[in-house]
């Protein structure tokens, strides 16, 4: 920020998508104002670049004028607008990788992601959240506190509850991953890493995960892997079910989104369980035919609610029993986020962590 107050100043600090491999950060940037009594305005202190934000970097057309980009801050509460109840200044807060008002029937069934009211970061005239501030509508039912002063060493983990923690917990949910269960978690970006972590929390008893980047499958070992299947295809169908005494698994956790990954999972999957998708998903059709028919197993998941979990995933977080903040294995400036974007791109950074 340029000034003493949101609305005064000349412009911040922000990152703008302006076409394919075209990222920018902009130091004009509109300040964000109150716009509806709903509103808060955060002030950024962790953001991040998600596996997801690479789709666009590789496709956007050219906008000469550039468009918001991130779904993923948390912040400290600069101002609130007249509506506001139950949020207040100075209050470190998570913002889930969409708004919602949290109050329609949707998000009552907890399925904030379908809310008939909220939508997404960097969208229809909404700030993105690589950048210092953002105008966060329906503040009160978007934004979710966390208690106590910001301390630095917990921020990255509290950062992971806005998307890839949570993601990566619907995954297992999705999966309806059971204490005492084996599970194959199909995908060693961030992503799957939070679903072996996810799975451990929830009381797998042995989790195969399917990848094959050394250095990200030792992270997973870490967080509760029990085995490491670097094949794929066929041959990575053909491990799992060695491993598994030739039944599969009783969940398969898919965190890719392309076709080979989702048949893997069902193909790995015990007749008459369920696969957790939660990979964005690059094709259109799923690969369930009269043998998985015969089989009974299902397809289950989709983007994440995360408003829904982070209450309850928060506490493991706070008291260390879990530390999803380390799958940021890159931490950067602002200005260093069009680098970010490469590196993660180029696979050189797993997950980039932004401090504005």
């Amino acid at each position: 920020m340029n000034g003493s107050a949101y609305g005064k100043a000349e412009g911040m600090k922000a990152t703008l998508i302006h076409g394919t491999h075209d990222i920018r950060v902009s130091s004009d940037v509109p300040d964000p104002v109150i716009r509806d009594d709903t509103d808060a305005i955060v002030r950024v202190l962790r953001s991040c670049i998600c596996g997801s934000d690479l789709w666009p970097y590789n496709s956007a057309d050219d906008n000469p004028q550039g468009d918001r980009i991130g779904h993923e801050f948390l912040g400290v509460i600069e101002e609130v607008g007249s509506g506001v109840r139950n949020r207040t200044a100075g209050q470190l807060v998570v913002a889930p990788f969409v708004w919602a008002d949290n109050t329609c029937d949707f998000c009552a069934q907890g399925l904030q992601t379908s809310c008939r009211h909220g939508g997404g970061w960097g969208s229809d005239g909404t700030d993105g959240g690589q950048g210092e501030a953002v105008r966060v509508p329906f503040a009160d039912g978007t934004l979710v506190p966390m208690p106590g002063e910001p301390d630095d060493a917990l921020l990255a983990s509290m950062l992971t509850l806005s998307d890839v923690f949570s993601t990566g917990h619907h995954a297992a949910v999705s999966a309806r991953v059971r204490r005492g269960d084996t599970v194959a978690v199909v995908g060693d970006g961030a992503v799957g890493l939070c679903a072996v972590l996810a799975a451990k929390r929830l009381g797998a008893e042995r989790i195969i995960l399917l990848g094959r980047h050394t250095d990200r499958t030792d992270l997973g070992r870490e967080f509760g892997a029990t085995d490491v299947v670097a094949e794929r295809g066929d041959e990575a169908v053909e491990k799992v079910r060695e491993l598994t005494g030739g039944d599969g698994v009783d969940a398969a956790l898919e965190c890719v989104g392309y076709v080979e990954a989702i048949r893997t999972a069902i193909e790995v999957t015990k007749d008459g369980r369920l696969v957790g998708r939660v990979g964005v998903s690059q094709y259109s059709d799923i690969p369930l035919g009269v043998g998985e028919f015969m089989r009974n197993v299902g397809v289950h998941g989709g983007v994440a609610p995360a408003r829904a979990y982070i209450e309850e995933l928060l506490p493991d977080v706070l008291e260390g029993r879990i530390q999803p903040g380390r799958v940021f294995d890159r931490t950067i400036g602002l200005d260093e986020v069009p680098d970010g974007y490469r590196a993660m791109n180029d696979r050189e950074a797993l997950k980039v962590l932004i401090k504005p």
